[in-house]
């Protein structure tokens, strides 16, 4: 009884850091994963080519499971459902990620990344329009996650300020000093927070269609590959129709092919787990 005692007290202190231990993890994975895009899009490799790539693969691992493991829970599939699928698979893989990588290449990997802190804001707030998040303010839980909200959202706004134009006019005193190189890396900067901006609307209003189709299709691993397949059809036709030539299409042992590899985690892992 005495070693049975310390094992269970263990067991129960893992399972209760699993869950953070998981979602450090999964942050370093991002980081790498922002960094690697960043390199292989530098490279000239096409953000709609990467985003298709990645859903190609990501497809290819999780339909097998979603076959075997829910073959008997699956709902019958229909015209609503697949129409939500559609949509699903035009707001995340489509816009959210090539809006994403637009902006990232205008701005920074770092910049980027940390931009992403302001997705959970943004979906609290469609959330709360959308009725799936009750607030009660005699409720510890609910203030903390407005206050967290905010904090989230003026922590971005002042990192928009501190790298845009707008701090560097007052540091100069004035346009004089700020030369023609200056003014476009600015407008450049401006246009890829934009960019970032619709990357994470278009991110957190997947989530919430999302929340309304598991209630109709409860079929996780399903649905996620149904999104996958979706989101890979439609970043083929949005490649076609963006660039031009085969050549880039191709794959080399280079930082393309580690870049479509490594990344193929994020679809699965954005899809199933959030």
């Amino acid at each position: 009884m005495g070693d049975q005692m310390p094992c269970a007290a263990l067991s129960n202190v893992w399972n209760k850091v699993k869950p953070f231990l998981a979602i450090i993890s999964l942050q370093f994975g991002y980081a790498g994963m922002y960094i690697i895009s960043l390199v292989s899009l530098k490279h000239g490799m096409s953000n709609f080519i990467l985003c298709t790539y990645r859903h190609v693969v990501a497809t290819i691992i999780i339909a097998p499971f979603a076959f075997v493991l829910e073959r008997k829970i699956r709902p019958k599939m229909t015209l609503p459902i697949f129409l939500r699928i559609v949509v699903l698979g035009l707001l995340e893989p489509v816009l959210d990620q090539n809006l994403y990588y637009l902006g990232m290449m205008k701005t920074t990997a770092t910049y980027s990344s940390a931009f992403v802190n302001m997705l959970p804001a943004v979906t609290f707030i469609l959330a709360m329009i959308f009725r799936l998040e009750k607030i009660n303010l005699k409720k510890i839980y609910s203030v903390a996650k407005i206050i967290g909200t905010a904090i989230t959202v003026v922590g971005a706004m002042v990192m928009t300020l501190y790298k845009g134009p707008i701090v560097d006019f007052i540091k100069s005193g004035g346009v004089a000093h700020h030369g023609t190189t200056t003014e476009s890396a600015d407008k450049h900067w401006v246009t890829g927070t934009i960019m970032l901006l619709a990357s994470i609307l278009s991110w957190s209003s997947y989530f919430i269609l999302q929340s309304f189709t598991l209630k109709m299709y409860p079929a996780e691993l399903s649905l996620t590959a149904w999104i996958c397949l979706m989101g890979t059809i439609e970043n083929a036709v949005a490649s076609l129709i963006m660039v031009r030539g085969i050549s880039a299409w191709k794959l080399g042992w280079d930082s393309r092919l580690l870049a479509a590899s490594y990344s193929v985690s994020a679809p699965i892992k954005t899809k199933y787990n959030e």
